[in-house]
Parts: C-alpha cells; structure tokens; sequence
C-alpha cells in the first residue's frame, strides 16, 4: 500500500517558508513584496483560482493587486495594462490568469511581461533558462511536483523518469526538472508506442495528460512515486485526477491524492516564486 504524499502539508511548509522571509523583508529592509494578478471575462475556474492566489498573498503577507477586466477587455488594452505593471516598483510579479478570450492573443500578452516579473515562468526567456539549468523562477506546477517528490526521500539521480503530457505548462518544464536531477527521462504522450510498457518501468511516473483515470494499475511498476497533475470532474461532479488511485494506491511506494496532492502546491510555488522576483529586484538574490 502506498504512502500518501499529502500536498496540502508540504504547500504549508513551504508557504511558512515564504512567509518568514517575507516578514524579514519588510522589518529589516523596508521591503514590501507585491503580487498583481489580472483576469479577464469570469471564467468560474479561473475567478476561483484569483481568489485563491489573493487569500495565499494575505497568508504569507503580499500586498495583492487584482485587475478584473471585462470580457470585451481588447488585446491592447491588456497589454498597456502589462506595461503600466511592468514599471509599477510595487509589483514583483505579474500573472495574466490564463486562459484568456479568444480576441486575445495569449503568446503576445505571455512576452509582454518583464522576465523579471513573470512569476509563471511562461516567458520565452524564463523558458529558454529552464533548459539550460540556470533559471530564477520556475513554472509553479513542476516546481510544486519536484517538492513532492523531495518530500519522500527518494533520490532522482540514476532513477528511470516517466511523464505523460508535453505541454509548455507542465511536460516540457516537468521533464527538464527532473533531467537537471540527473533522472533518466522519458515523455509519453499521444503518438507513443507500448505506453503501458514504458510507464511500467517507471521508478518516477507524472501523470499529465488531463485524462480521468487514465493511468491504471498494470501500468505502473512496484513501488514507484506515483504524481497525479491531473484535475479532471466527473459526470458526478466528483474531482478526481489522471491516475486511477484506488487500484494503483495498492501497488505504489508514493502517490498523490487528487485532491490534496499537487495542487496546492502550485500556489505556495507562486508565492516562492514571488518572493525570489522581489529579492532580485532589490539586488538581493
């Protein structure tokens, strides 16, 4: 039987964290770290995920800045908005809650952001250090996944490392993550071949692939460390993730719960992510 790696008491360590230095900050050097996060239209989601972000910046003691912009926001209105942000001394961090309006060019607002401010670790410049190892920020949800794995001990070096998804978001970042560990890496996706057969050899296996129960028992090696990305509801309306926990909770050394496992460590990974913008721009990191 597996152990569960409880993502809710790591996030909580790692925000305890932040928000330590963040108070060092303010009382020894003056410094007050701020977090502006803009959302267009009212996707529910994406309203849930802002107010989430906020209530975080409040726990470890951010000043929070939101800009709610109407869905009839244009593409150049947004993209002032990012500029007027850019120069603003009181915004460390810069997050475009995504996804936006369809009017709205995601990449051309993604660029837009300062690299020094982008807290997601999208820009083109932030991605291209991810891959070369000599990054600042990274993307909240493989950083939160890296913690995960961190917390059960299990060494990364030399272990056979399996993703499943390759998008910017999560594959591509997760898969480099683990590479700079020395992991031997291999990423699945639609058009892989066996994929039963090289998932099973997986002494590391993430699953991001936005699929319900997608990944099963007979699919996952004795004891491996078992992360499931995914958030996926139900007919239900039950949350549940990629991996098919009942069965492959039995057969795991370390998995996941969804929810409680990676997601709560996107934010606290935000907030650490903030926290190191503002040291940087003060000359402090």
């Amino acid at each position: 039987m597996a152990q569960i790696i409880n993502g809710k008491e790591v996030s909580a360590s790692v925000k305890a964290s932040v928000a330590k230095e963040t108070a060092q900050l303010k009382d020894e050097k003056g410094i007050k770290v701020g977090l502006a996060v803009v959302i267009v239209g009212d996707n529910p989601a994406s309203r849930v995920y802002v107010n989430n972000k906020k209530k975080a910046c409040e726990e470890v003691g951010f000043q929070s800045f939101e800009y709610a912009l109407d869905e009839s926001t244009t593409q150049e209105q947004l993209l002032d908005l990012v500029d007027v942000l850019n120069r603003d001394t009181r915004v460390n961090g810069i997050l475009v809650q995504l996804p936006l309006p369809k009017h709205i060019d995601e990449t051309a607002v993604i660029n837009a952001i300062s690299p020094d401010k982008d807290v997601d670790a999208f820009h083109p410049v932030n991605v291209g250090k991810i891959m070369i190892g000599n990054y600042s920020f990274l993307p909240c949800t493989p950083a939160g996944v890296m913690e995960l794995i961190a917390s059960t001990g299990v060494e990364i070096a030399g272990k056979n490392c399996v993703v499943i998804g390759r998008s910017n978001i999560v594959g591509k970042p997760m898969s480099m993550l683990l590479l700079h560990k020395s992991g031997t890496i291999t990423i699945c996706h639609s058009k892989t071949q066996n994929l039963k057969e090289v998932c099973a050899n997986a002494d590391i296996l993430v699953a991001a692939v936005g699929r319900p129960n997608f990944v099963t028992a007979d699919m996952v090696k004795e004891g491996a460390v078992v992360i499931d990305v995914g958030i996926n509801r139900l007919e239900n309306g039950k949350l549940c993730g990629d991996v098919d926990f009942e069965s492959v909770e039995k057969k795991a050394g370390y998995i996941t719960p969804v929810p409680g496992g990676v997601g709560p460590m996107t934010i606290s990974m935000l907030m650490k992510n903030t926290l190191t913008a503002a040291k940087q721009q003060v000359g402090l990191e």
